[in-house]
């Protein structure tokens, strides 16, 4: 069986030009990548000058390594874990039932005189 050579990708703009992706992406390795985050487009971190400080391979390499905060399959036999606290239950109060306020009585409309007018009343007031 013979492998198959990869594919170049290229894509076709939509101005109709063909662009090879991989080709451009080889071509801007090495230029600084926009934003804060002081690497180029490869991915090695830069430092001031934009110099290599930490390579791509170191920077995946630490990565990968196994968090700090991650279970470990074998238990620890040196440590024993402390007893659970168990609070004691609390009595349940019955609920008072709850108050009936009477209703207010209504209050009169109060009729507003020219000088009590005030916002958009007193602009609208010449208007009719």
């Amino acid at each position: 069986m013979v492998a198959k050579a990869p594919r170049k990708r290229m894509y076709k703009t939509m101005q109709g030009r063909m662009v090879d992706i991989e080709k451009l992406r080889a071509a801007n390795e090495s230029v600084q990548a926009v934003g804060n985050m002081n690497v180029n487009a490869r991915g090695d971190v830069l430092g001031p000058g934009g110099q290599i400080v930490t390579p791509k391979e170191t920077v995946i390499k630490k990565y990968y390594e196994q968090p700090k905060g991650m279970v470990s399959d074998t238990p620890n036999k040196g440590k024993t874990m402390p007893a659970p606290k168990v609070e004691p239950q609390k009595t349940i109060q019955k609920a008072a039932p709850p108050k009936t306020v009477a209703p207010s009585p209504k209050k009169e409309a109060v009729s507003k005189t020219p000088s009590e007018k005030k916002g958009i009343d007193a602009a609208l007031e010449g208007l009719e």
